[in-house]
């Protein structure tokens, strides 16, 4: 249902008097005025999604199937899986809030204070498990048990990721549709899913993070469209 409702969203959007293009989007909006209850209420949330991913590893581990241990390759292979994503999905981005096919995506609208940034990376962990665990370990491998092929798999995993995305604009969702051809393709040639969640953690953190500390105090938000 999230992919159907980010497509609405989409629809809702595009209906709008103003171009996409001139429409913004938060990723992570205060949840309260107050202070310590805003740092409250994202660690709970933070924490709800990360239970979807442990949920998934323990549906799976009743089956006897367990996701490996982190390595230490997997921090260089996920290092790898971020560069080849993310620089040029930052282009594809930019070039899309250009032409009018994306709406403009702010990372972060969180108050300038001591805990922003340790919330912000909890935030960007949360993602990068639960989507990975889900997205990619829990739906490829039900669907190989059901006997789907390779290529089926890895579609069926790279449309979901591309769908519960689509509030972004038409291009985050070409975009996480690619990017989900990559990491369910690899998923399927290694069983790894840890270089995914550190992949995924980067991309999120250097958004997030490099957004809230360097882009926003420096005045350079509308070099990248917000």
């Amino acid at each position: 249902m999230s992919g159907v409702r980010s497509a609405l969203r989409l629809i809702d959007a595009a209906l709008a008097p103003e171009p996409l293009n001139a429409q913004t989007v938060t990723l992570n909006a205060p949840k309260a005025d107050v202070q310590w209850l805003d740092l409250a209420l994202q660690l709970c949330s933070a924490s709800v999604l990360t239970g979807w991913g442990l949920l998934v590893l323990f549906l799976l581990a009743g089956d006897g199937i367990r996701m490996s241990a982190l390595r230490a390759g997997d921090w260089f292979r996920g290092a790898g899986l971020a560069a080849l994503i993310g620089v040029p999905g930052l282009v594809f981005y930019l070039g899309a809030v250009h032409v009018g096919f994306s709406r403009q995506v702010v990372p972060t609208t969180l108050d300038a204070v001591w805990w922003q940034a340790p919330v912000l990376l909890v935030w960007s962990f949360a993602n990068a498990f639960a989507e990975e665990t889900v997205v990619v370990f829990w739906l490829v491998t039900r669907l190989r048990q059901l006997g789907w092929s390779t290529p089926a798999v890895i579609g069926a995993s790279a449309l979901l990721r591309g769908s519960y995305h689509l509030y972004q604009g038409f291009s985050a969702g070409l975009g996480n549709i690619v990017m989900g051809i990559v990491f369910a393709w690899f998923f399927t040639r290694t069983r790894r899913v840890w270089p995914l969640i550190v992949a995924h953690f980067a991309i999120d953190a250097v958004a997030f993070v490099g957004y809230s500390t360097l882009v926003e105090p420096l005045g350079l938000a509308g070099l990248f469209g917000s």
